[in-house]
This record gives C-alpha cells, sequence and structure tokens, in this order.
C-alpha cells in the first residue's frame, strides 16, 4: 500500500494525505483543515473516551464525525521552528495559532542545568503568536516556516 492523495471527508480539500497504518487501515492528515483521523478511529467502535482523555476540551468540542463514522480531530504540529495548534474558547470561536520557536540563550541553559534538567534546544517565542482563522492552517504552517 503507497501513500495517497484523497478527497478529505471533513473539508472536501483534495490535499489529504492518506497512508497505511496497517494492512487493511489507513490514516489521514489533511493541510487543507488541519484535521487528522484513521480507519479505526470509528465512533462507536473505538474507545473515543479514552482517546480524548488528555485532550482539550475545545478540540473535543471542534471534532467532526463524517458519515463513514471516522472521528476527526484537530492537529497540533510542533516542530523546531515552532507550533501550529487550534487557538480559541469555543466551539463558536476559535482559530488556529503558530508560535516560532527561538534559540536558548545562555541565561536560559543554565536555569535547566541548575534544576537537573536536559536542555532544549529551543523555546517558544510567546512574542511571536499570530492568530488564524478557522480555515487559516496552512497559513499557520507557512508561518513558521514548515511549508
Amino acid at each position: 500500500m503507497e501513500d495517497k492523495l484523497i478527497t478529505c471527508n471533513h473539508c472536501g480539500s483534495d490535499m489529504c494525505y492518506a497512508l497505511p497504518l496497517n494492512e487493511t487501515a489507513w490514516t489521514y492528515n489533511c493541510p487543507g483543515c488541519g484535521f487528522y483521523s484513521n480507519d479505526l478511529l470509528k465512533d462507536g467502535e473505538y474507545d473515543v473516551e479514552a482517546f480524548e482523555e488528555t485532550m482539550p476540551e475545545l478540540y473535543k468540542d471542534i471534532k467532526y464525525v463524517d458519515e463513514e463514522g471516522k472521528v476527526w480531530y484537530p492537529t497540533v504540529l510542533q516542530t523546531e521552528e515552532g507550533v501550529v495548534f487550534v487557538d480559541g474558547v469555543s466551539k463558536d470561536n476559535w482559530g488556529w495559532g503558530a508560535i516560532k520557536n527561538i534559540p536558548l540563550t545562555d541565561k536560559d541553559k543554565e536555569v535547566y542545568v541548575k534544576e537537573g534538567k536536559e536542555v532544549p534546544p529551543y523555546k517558544s517565542d510567546s512574542k511571536s503568536l499570530k492568530h488564524f482563522g478557522k480555515f487559516g492552517f496552512l497559513e499557520a504552517l507557512n508561518y513558521i516556516n514548515i511549508i
């Protein structure tokens, strides 16, 4: 089974990336809407409650169940360049947020060393937080130089 592009069941984009999960199931990631799913995440067939246990309430509120019963969740993408995430207060008032990462200063590194913690290569720059609308996932990826 090879990776392929399909039409997204959540937003209708033709950019949904399908990857084989196993011999019979696929996982779906759509940069058009920023949501993901797979053939095992079926409403009523999968323990969605356990899967959602550690998710923020907003992520649970804006999940989408398609006609096939697949549950779609918003993506959180964290790379060395930055983080893209859902940002908002309710299912009616949300969009995508993005924060760029910057290198740690020597002072930052000292704090980790004093606390006996592993020193990360970068930190989030809260001043770089930028908000995008519900359909701004690609713009958010572009903002942190993922695409």
